[in-house]
């Protein structure tokens, strides 16, 4: 299941309404802005949109964090939802093993929020994957 997708946008507010807007009949909505200044230096300005089942956390949802696009960039950020902490280490190990580019190894990602468990690779073209545990989600 995918957890999380990024998209970098020029315009955050513009780029805010219309997500909005666009999924607001799916029942999704604005839930939470991640400020850079609390987390390490990779991480930019996140803005969090999500499913009603995200967004309560009553169960694995969905989400969408819009982010300012750097001059040059491109690719796709994806957040893969694992059901252990040793799930997201085996799918970090397959996925350098197949020549992936280390990103951040599996370990604890407080500054998102306790019991955040994971591990970020690239591809060959940019493109990130990221595979996360976390604590309060049920097993799938």
């Amino acid at each position: 299941m995918i957890d999380h997708v990024y998209i970098s946008v020029t315009d955050i507010d513009k780029s805010l309404a219309f997500y909005l807007q666009a999924l607001e009949p799916l029942g999704w909505r604005a839930f939470g802005n991640y400020d850079a200044t609390t987390g390490p230096d990779n991480v930019p300005d996140l803005f969090g949109l999500g499913d009603e089942t995200y967004v309560s956390g009553t169960g694995v949802g969905s989400s969408i964090w819009l982010r300012r696009r750097e001059p040059g960039e491109t690719g796709l950020y994806l957040g893969i939802v694992c059901d252990t902490d040793q799930a997201v280490a085996a799918a970090y190990a397959a996925a350098i093993n197949a020549g992936g580019i280390d990103e951040g190894g599996p370990a604890d990602r407080t500054y998102f929020a306790p019991g955040y468990y994971a591990a970020n690779v690239a591809d060959f073209d940019g493109n990130r994957l990221e595979f996360v545990h976390k604590a309060w989600n049920p097993a799938q």
